[in-house]
């Protein structure tokens, strides 16, 4: 097998172990997949169909600047403390697809089409998109130090939060 097969498969295995803590609400092992400085971001669409590009400047559907921001959310779900966390999250079926990895310097680059069905109080919604990751390697496998998730839904049918994209 050759090295760019084997860095594949390491990624394709490491998306679907976010997927998977997603989708069992295992919040530690998923955040541990996180850099400290890892950003997480969710762009919004300006008037043109085209992504915003600056999460300081303009909207953004999501937007944390660090891991930090994705504690205080963990945080906030598991207390009750939000508007969005007054019932359990919904039930997730996250689903990757690996279209491209580009190795540049120390970190990989990869990009995947997602679709994510949600059920909550009798209604399944789906979302669907496609993500950017900048991983960083770490140990044998790796962390995340940048994710940027598009949403290419028109509408969302409720308020979105990250375990449903």
């Amino acid at each position: 097998m050759s090295a760019n097969s084997d860095q594949w498969g390491s990624v394709t295995r490491f998306l679907g172990l976010e997927a998977l803590c997603l989708d069992t609400k295992n919040w530690d092992a998923w955040i541990e997949l996180y850099a400290e400085d890892a950003v997480y971001w969710v762009p919004a669409w300006d008037d043109d169909g085209k992504p915003t590009k600056d999460p300081q400047r303009e909207i953004s559907l999501i937007y944390y600047a660090n891991r930090g921001g994705l504690e205080d959310r963990i945080f906030r779900i598991r207390t009750g403390r939000s508007a969005s966390a007054s019932n359990a999250p919904a039930r997730t079926s996250h689903i990757a697809q690996l279209l491209q990895i580009e190795a540049r310097g120390n970190h990989t680059y990869a990009r995947t089409n997602w679709t994510v069905h949600s059920f909550k109080e009798n209604v399944t919604i789906t979302y669907y998109g496609w993500a950017e990751y900048e991983l960083a390697p770490h140990g044998d496998s790796w962390r995340i130090k940048r994710r940027v998730a598009h949403v290419l839904n028109d509408v969302a049918d409720t308020v979105l939060d990250f375990y449903m994209i």
